[in-house]
């Protein structure tokens, strides 16, 4: 018997071998079209045919020979795209939108060494045993009792065991030769959720109440808050604790200046503040006292995020929504509707039978009519749902917490280091930055790819140039610097984005001319006037860098100084035509 079904499973699968060829060359997708790409008498002949005589060549031929004449690819594209429940087919613009926002997302990714950096120390804190027993592998000797629970009662995966005999943290590290396999720690793993709902636990007022940070790459004197909110989308069904589910999830940043409005403080900005040092705290103690923030910090950063924050992360969720809930409704009705159809009939024709006197001993007239009601409340309940899923709402923005962001320009007044020296360094800083900034941009375009400014938007790149012939981006950061200088300053932020996009970042680094080789101090604003970048970039010279880190910094660095010449000379010149 065994024998025979396999048999007829092996020439089945002959007769749909030249299906499977169509399948795979529009994506690999396998739909349930069989029975409209070929009508049903049709289907059932060939399929009795492949039964009983498959097993013989000049059968298998002429199988594929009928399904090759009456399997049009056309067609069958027609019936994926009726019956896909995510569109494959889109216009050249949004593909290109989506693309660009995957590889915006791939920039911004966690890394795995503050993930490893963040389990390692909050895991001991929490009482559990952990070492080190091959590069970045490691082994849980005990597993405390308290992330256990803590697992029970949130846990929707794995349970968490007692012990691991290798964990890592990169995909990579997973298998090695000669060694235990390792369970792979990453977002979503129920030993690192655990983990991190018993410190937010414990310790979530500190972020109540805040910290002082240093931005070192600000050479201004006004102080600012930096507000973190947490803000949610959530549709009208129920979820488990009673409220509503929540569909999209996210942290917001918004810094409030002493003096000026609120703005978005873009993806992570704290990655490039750091710590107050211990010779700063009694300087800024006086500044803290004295300051001028306003009282209604939380209010001015909820209202602004509600205003400009909440509806583009309503919008993204909607849009990604809409047409899959609108497509999922079309085919759950025109399946579930024609089940109902056939039980109705059916439970007609058997009613008609009994009324006549032959009664089916397997199936009755009320059986099958309640199958059909059943049916039929399932599709109400399934297009209740959807409806309430296609219910979207933002939820109030919650401030999680705060920290005050003092510039380092103001702490070198404090110490008296701030004097005109260094007021001119700071212009001189700004007018070498946008000058290198224009030469890359006209760089960019003599390369005949298409550069888009974002340095405002506080990335980890300042430059996202689209190529045209393969509609992929590449990020750049500039780093300018004047004839002579010895070191160049990289943030962590700017770091972290290297080695996420890899060959698709790269490190533009600038020469610029001093003030008496290039004396043109409007150049800068006749580029904003105008778009000439030719004007503004005269006498750069630009170097690009490809995959200028190689490791990532230190947990505790907020920046990264870097030997201007010897980075330099591992770049390539780019002959500028100006």
């Amino acid at each position: 018997m065994v024998a025979e079904e396999t048999r007829e499973g092996d020439v089945y699968l002959t007769l749909l071998k030249k299906l499977e060829i169509e399948q795979t060359a529009l994506g690999g997708q396998v739909f349930d079209i069989l029975g409209k790409a070929l009508a049903g008498k049709e289907l059932r002949e060939l399929l009795i045919e492949a039964i009983r005589y498959g097993d013989r060549a000049e059968v298998k031929e002429k199988l594929n020979q009928a399904v090759s004449e009456r399997v049009d690819r056309n067609r069958l594209q027609e019936l994926l795209e009726e019956r896909a429940l995510v569109r494959d087919s889109m216009d050249a613009s949004k593909i290109q939108k989506i693309r660009e926002s995957m590889e915006r997302a791939e920039a911004r990714k966690v890394q795995p060494h503050f993930i490893a950096s963040f389990f390692l120390e909050a895991f001991q804190r929490l009482g559990g045993s952990i070492r080190q027993r091959e590069s970045r592998r490691y082994e849980i000797t005990h597993v405390p009792a308290v992330i256990r629970n803590r697992d029970q009662a949130i846990g929707m995966g794995n349970a968490i065991m007692r012990r691991y005999e290798r964990i890592c943290f990169q995909k990579e590290l997973i298998s090695i030769p000669g060694k235990p396999l390792a369970e792979f720690v990453c977002p979503g793993h129920p030993l690192l959720t655990a983990t991190i709902d018993l410190i937010l636990e414990r310790h979530r007022d500190l972020l109540r109440q805040g910290a002082i940070l240093v931005d070192d790459n600000d050479f201004g004197e006004t102080v600012r808050a930096l507000v973190y909110l947490e803000h949610s989308i959530q549709d009208a069904r129920p979820a488990n604790n009673g409220q509503r589910q929540v569909v999209s999830r996210r942290m917001q940043y918004v810094e409030i200046p002493s003096e000026g409005e609120a703005y978005s403080a873009g993806y992570a900005p704290y990655l490039d503040y750091r710590p107050l040092a211990e010779s700063e705290q009694s300087l800024v103690e006086s500044v803290v006292e004295g300051l001028a923030l306003r009282e209604d910090i939380e209010r001015q950063a909820s209202s602004y995020a509600i205003a400009n924050l909440v509806p583009q992360h309503l919008q993204e969720v909607r849009e990604r929504k809409e047409e899959l809930i609108e497509k999922t409704r079309r085919a759950v009705k025109d399946r579930l509707t024609k089940e109902i159809n056939y039980w109705d009939q059916r439970a007609a024709d058997l009613r008609l039978q009994e009324q006549a006197g032959k009664v089916n001993a397997k199936l009755n007239s009320e059986k099958a009519q309640q199958r059909a009601d059943e049916l039929s409340a399932r599709l109400q309940k399934r297009l209740s749902e959807l409806e309430q899923e296609r219910k979207l709402s933002p939820q109030p923005p919650v401030v999680v917490g705060g920290t005050l962001v003092v510039p380092i320009g103001l702490i070198q007044r404090l110490q008296a280091k701030r004097n005109e020296t260094a007021s001119t360094f700071a212009r001189e800083t700004q007018r070498v930055e946008q000058l290198a900034m224009a030469a890359v941009m006209q760089t960019e375009q003599n390369l005949g790819y298409q550069p888009r400014d974002v340095s405002d938007q506080k990335c980890g790149y300042d430059i996202e140039s689209l190529i045209p012939e393969t509609a992929h981006l590449r990020f750049l950061e500039v780093k300018g610097r004047i004839q002579g200088a010895e070191t160049v300053t990289v943030t962590k932020n700017e770091i972290l984005t290297a080695l996420n996009k890899g060959d698709s970042y790269l490190l533009a680094l600038v020469e610029v001319p001093t003030d008496e080789q290039f004396s043109d101090g409007d150049a800068f604003a006749v580029r904003e006037a105008t778009g000439n970048y030719q004007v503004a970039g005269k006498g750069c010279t630009v170097r690009y860098l490809q995959e200028p880190f190689q490791r990532e910094p230190d947990f505790g660095a907020s920046s990264v100084n870097y030997r201007w010449r010897e980075m330099w000379e591992r770049g390539t010149k780019i002959e500028m035509e100006m």
